[in-house]
Order: structure tokens, then sequence, then C-alpha cells
């Protein structure tokens, strides 16, 4: 497995931030690639996206989310990814987002993207256009304030 560990901070609450990145849907807005993120159920995506030109489509599990805290994933098939993004509070107009990735590539190509930074500098650019979508909006779309551990959900009173 490759890792990428990046982190940006957004001027935007707390609260907003998050609760947009919950908004699976909206992700190919703002992420170069991902053509469609179908929503399976409170825990279950199915994504579909362009990878060094290929078509790749997977399901992820989110095993562990706290609202305004942490969000982590893992792929159950298709594309080997897992990750966590934390929530950080800088300021009551000000939030820092820390992203760990891991994934393994598949084939030359990914490889060689890989081996380049092609990938790092995506998810890089990923969280630029999320930064640039959230305060360009001024608030998010909408929210999702469950909670999952170990891939068992508690919905949001």
């Amino acid at each position: 497995m490759h890792t990428i560990e990046k982190s940006i901070e957004v001027n935007a609450p707390l609260r907003a931030v998050y609760n947009q990145w919950t908004q699976f849907e909206t992700f190919p807005a703002f992420m170069e690639g991902v053509e469609e993120v179908k929503q399976l159920d409170d825990k279950r995506l199915h994504w579909r996206a362009k990878i060094a030109g290929k078509e790749k489509e997977w399901d992820a599990e989110i095993f562990d989310q706290v609202p305004d805290e942490r969000i982590a994933w893992r792929s159950l098939s298709g594309a080997k990814n897992s990750g966590m993004l934390m929530f950080e509070w800088v300021n009551p107009e000000r939030t820092r987002i820390k992203l760990r990735l891991d994934y393994e590539p598949e084939g030359a190509m990914e490889n060689m993207g890989d081996a380049l930074g092609v990938f790092s500098r995506r998810v890089e650019g990923d969280l630029e256009r999320f930064k640039t979508f959230i305060e360009s909006r001024g608030v998010e779309t909408g929210a999702w304030r469950g909670e999952i551990h170990g891939g068992d959900v508690k919905r949001a009173a």
C-alpha cells in the first residue's frame, strides 16, 4: 500500500465543512476524475472514476464516523483504498482538514503516475477544489449527523 497525507485549512466553520463532506454525491463537483458517487445506504458508497485513463468502479464502506471529528473508510471491492479524514477546529470561521489515503496502484500506468507524484498532486488539488467549493457557497448543501463505530450505524436523533 502507498500512503498520501495532506492537510488544508478552510475558511468556513467546522460544522459546515464536516456537513459538506458528508454529501458524498457532490464529490464529482470538486474531485478530479470522480465521475459519480452513489450513496447506497448510511455507510456504503459506490464510486465510478477515471484513474490513469482507465474507468474504475468500487464499493466503499465507512466504518468510523463521528460528527465534526472524523470519517474513516475502506474499499470493499474494486480499487483498493482506505483512509481517514480528520476535522479540526482552528477558530469559529476556520477549519483544518487532515487526510490520510492508503491505496494500491494497479498496472504500469498507475505505478508510473504514483512514482511521478501524480496521485499526490491530484489529492492536493481535490482538497483545494473542496476549499473553493465550500468557501464560495458559504453554506453546506446538506448534512448527515449520524455516527458509525465498527460498522454499526447510529442515526442522529
